[in-house]
């Protein structure tokens, strides 16, 4: 796990696909600010192989790095994926250790069902989501730009040399590790826990997502208690890299908060 900076402890826990320097923009704009918490999540970057590839094993690995520092009073920030590991940490060890969490651009649950149509825009459900599985090892060479495409506003200019960074840091990701950690996020539910969510929520999102609408937004704000959207008009699924300044000034009000 990474850790820089002073003040504050600031957890910062990444996506699928996409380790812990995606939070490139936090750790250099909040170093006068946070202590950030950066971790690898299993099958990506440092951790790669080291543990089980399972949102459990990712919950547990975080929470045992943040006992070991003594952390408490942090502000967890989960994206995508991220948060996911974050809600399955609070659901296992209780939510001692932080007083906020901030979800980037994230559903409860992922796949899409006859009786649950807020999963991912494009209808994911488990049929497909079977036929993307199968698909991540031999198909691996074509998807980190397809990943990287959509990562950035539907509809916007995105600078070639933003986009082109990300899929090379996505392409150094090894799809034998990936696919079960794909295939364990998608298998979560945790809108139980996000209806009896303990501690103040944040869910940031990017109005122009290509992964999830405004169905998502209003499912949070109709059913989390002490609950805050905050929407970024040009951003898609990753307003912390799209508008870093913004994401940036949201964490320190967070940060300033008693």
């Amino acid at each position: 796990m990474r850790d820089t900076g002073a003040g504050r402890p600031v957890v910062l826990i990444h996506g699928w696909s996409c380790p812990g320097q995606f939070f490139r923009n936090q750790i250099v704009g909040l170093q006068g600010d946070a202590r950030c918490l950066v971790p690898d999540l299993p099958g990506h970057g440092l951790t790669g192989d080291r543990l089980p590839q399972s949102i459990e094993a990712a919950a547990d690995a975080v929470h045992a790095e943040l006992a070991e520092r003594d952390i408490s009073d942090a502000i967890v920030c989960g994206w995508s994926m991220g948060a996911l590991v974050a809600y399955s940490m609070i659901e296992r060890y209780g939510p001692d250790r932080l007083s906020a969490l901030v979800a980037i651009d994230m559903t409860p649950k992922v796949l899409n069902t006859s009786t649950w149509q807020n999963g991912t825009l494009n209808g994911l459900n488990a049929e497909l989501n079977q036929v993307f599985l199968d698909a991540i090892v031999p198909d691996w060479p074509k998807l980190p730009g397809r990943i990287a495409s959509r990562l950035f506003a539907d509809g916007l200019p995105v600078a070639q040399e933003q986009k082109e960074r990300a899929a090379q840091e996505i392409a150094k990701a090894d799809p034998v590790l990936l696919k079960p950690m794909w295939a364990s996020l998608t298998a979560q539910d945790f809108r139980p826990l996000l209806e009896d969510f303990p501690v103040p929520f944040h869910l940031v999102a990017g109005r122009r997502s290509q992964l999830y609408g405004q169905g998502v937004h209003r499912w949070h704000e109709e059913n989390v208690p002490d609950f805050q959207l905050h929407l970024f008009d040009r951003s898609g699924h990753a307003p912390h890299m799209e508008e870093p300044a913004r994401f940036n000034a949201l964490l320190k009000a967070l940060i300033e908060q008693a």
